[in-house]
């Protein structure tokens, strides 16, 4: 009996492996599925009664969306990445970004912060369990774009002097910050955004005038 001759051995070329099946229409339904799998990660933490993300997981999130676990896997293969995407889509709806921040467009920035904050369900802005790893991250990205909007201005400064500076307009554009103002002074959205604008003012304009925290 004989044995059938292997394409090497007939000339041929060796046989490939298949490639994936791919096409536009492909590739607009991943799209698409993507987009409802964040926007429904988006929906979920505007329903959060406080600001915890450790419910938004893969299957919230597929229940959300209409789709099977393992959908939201082949796009985001940990929480990490979904989290991290729904971040990003919660920063498109403020408007907010943190590349290339400079102190004059602090204000502005701040105002669309917190002019989001009534689409959110939340009560309670503050959560005193550990951090979940895309709040962390949102955090250093804020810290950072406020170090650098904040060095041009202060040359001669030390960098304890550039990192109380900044810091300061951190704690100022800070959601609790707002909350305080909100709960116990019992202000109204504009009027927290304004008083805290104003005094964001204050430190950018002392920032541009060289007076140092260390000052006397």
């Amino acid at each position: 009996m004989s044995v059938p001759a292997t394409p090497e051995e007939d000339g041929g070329e060796a046989a490939r492996p298949r490639r994936p099946y791919d096409s536009p229409l492909r590739r607009e339904r991943a799209v698409q599925t993507r987009e409802r799998i964040v926007a429904a990660g988006s929906a979920l933490v505007h329903g959060f009664p406080v600001w915890d993300w450790g419910g938004l997981t893969f299957r919230a999130v597929a229940e959300r969306a209409g789709v099977g676990e393992r959908t939201v896997y082949r796009h985001f293969p940990t929480e990490r990445d979904l989290h991290n995407a729904v971040m990003r889509r919660l920063q498109e709806e403020a408007g907010v970004t943190y590349e290339g921040l400079e102190l004059d467009g602090l204000p502005d920035v701040t105002r669309r912060s917190f002019a989001t904050l009534s689409s959110y369900s939340v009560s309670r802005w503050s959560h005193p369990e550990p951090r979940q790893p895309a709040l962390v991250a949102e955090d250093r990205l804020r810290r950072d774009a406020l170090l650098n909007a904040v060095i041009p201005q202060t040359a001669d400064w030390s960098e304890a002097e550039r990192q109380t500076a900044a810091a300061m307009l951190d704690v100022l554009w800070n959601v609790p910050s707002y909350e305080r103002l909100v709960s116990v002074w019992e202000f109204d959205g504009d009027a927290a955004t304004n008083a805290i604008n104003w005094v964001i003012g204050l430190v950018v304009e002392a920032i541009r005038e060289g007076r140092r925290p260390s000052s006397p």
